[in-house]
């Protein structure tokens, strides 16, 4: 790993209206914006090689703290030469938090200002979780892209529990900054985000990101959104969440999602991206394509000698019909999983590298017209 490359760099090289292209250079390699990030939730991207996934286009991937944690542990990593030697992916990587899994898939946990106690969803264990032992972990993952700790509310709580929940985030965004500055060794070769938070609220929303600048971070994510508000309630944030976190840091918009959801954000001055979405439609037989979504179990398909997508280049749409992912569909084999989670994830790329292009030639509007035109019909 050369020592001259910069610990976290980021360069805005064009703007169309508030989209933004640009890169983020990093000591394990450039991650170009706006990214898609495959999410590896357990040192894994579901039915995929590490090699295919790079070779898909990606240029970072998410792992989960919360599911790495509890197994194999977060230890074991750091003893087995940490994350990227573990999965054999030697590009950068972005942890989450835990936060919100704990939230999440945890029915028996205790919310305090200290942190979050909570029963392990594999074996019943319990486990405390607070902003010092997430960077603890991530530091032992070896992650690229640590996450403040924070807490996500459902959009439909009263605005004073959405207030308390953003201003303890907040507080533990202090602590995070506290912990990871505590190991000068990571700090020196990785970056920090914080978390924006207050759901749908835009002073809260305000607050967050002031809170945020003052405490200073290498990169900004809006957390809180797509949980169940819908895309418009989703965008109407957008409008106005993006503007408030640093002109010259990322922005990072968690958890996001449909491919038309990806033009819109960006379309709002979003830069990164991650989602289970292509990996998760992958297995259940969704193919996303620039014609819109399709699933492959529909008998119209049986028959079909055509490829997924015409557009598409990947490998699966080079060398296999629809016919025959219908019947690894239908059939339940593990190769019809394989192959459309490579496309979709290949397809995600596509439309991130066509968006990049699109805004360095300044015709992003015209692009993201014809994209909805052609996906949503």
């Amino acid at each position: 790993m050369a020592s001259d490359k910069p610990r976290f760099a980021f360069t805005v090289k064009a703007r169309d209206g508030r989209a933004r292209m640009g890169e983020i250079a990093m000591k394990r390699g450039t991650i170009r914006t706006p990214a898609f990030m495959p999410v590896g939730t357990a040192a894994t991207v579901k039915a995929m090689k590490p090699e295919s996934v790079r070779a898909t286009g990606a240029d970072i991937i998410l792992g989960n703290t919360y599911h790495l944690m509890l197994r194999p542990g977060a230890e074991r990593v750091a003893k087995l030469g940490g994350l990227h030697k573990f999965m054999n992916w030697q590009r950068p990587i972005l942890t989450d938090s835990g936060g919100y899994q704990v939230m999440s898939l945890s029915e028996l946990r205790k919310l305090t200002e200290e942190g979050v106690e909570f029963k392990s969803h594999i074996d019943g264990s319990r486990h405390m979780l607070t902003p010092e032992r997430s960077m603890e972990i991530q530091r032992m993952l070896g992650s690229d892209i640590v996450m403040a700790f924070d807490e996500c509310p459902r959009a439909d709580r009263p605005r004073d529990e959405i207030a308390a929940s953003m201003e303890l985030s907040m507080r533990w965004a202090q602590r995070s900054r506290e912990g990871f500055d505590s190991d000068g060794e990571h700090a020196a070769r990785s970056a920090l985000f914080g978390i924006q938070q207050g759901c749908l609220d835009e002073g809260l929303r305000l607050q967050s990101a002031q809170a945020l600048r003052e405490i200073g971070f290498d990169g900004y994510a809006i957390g809180g959104l797509a949980v169940g508000e819908g895309q418009e309630a989703m965008f109407a944030t957008l409008d106005f969440a993006p503007g408030m976190l640093p002109e010259d840091a990322p922005r990072y918009l968690m958890g996001v999602g449909k491919p038309d959801d990806l033009v819109g954000a960006v379309e709002r001055g979003v830069d990164m991206f991650d989602c289970v979405l292509p990996t998760r439609s992958g297995r259940n037989g969704q193919a996303f394509t620039w014609n819109g979504p399709l699933n492959l179990r529909n008998a119209r398909h049986a028959e079909d000698t055509g490829p997924l997508d015409e557009r598409c280049h990947c490998p699966t749409c080079a060398s296999y019909s629809r016919a025959y992912l219908h019947h690894l569909q239908k059939s339940g084999e593990i190769l019809g999983a394989m192959l459309v989670t490579e496309h979709n994830l290949s397809f995600y790329q596509q439309l991130m590298q066509a968006m990049r292009d699109a805004i360095a030639e300044a015709r992003f509007a015209a692009f993201a017209s014809e994209f909805r035109r052609d996906y949503l019909g």
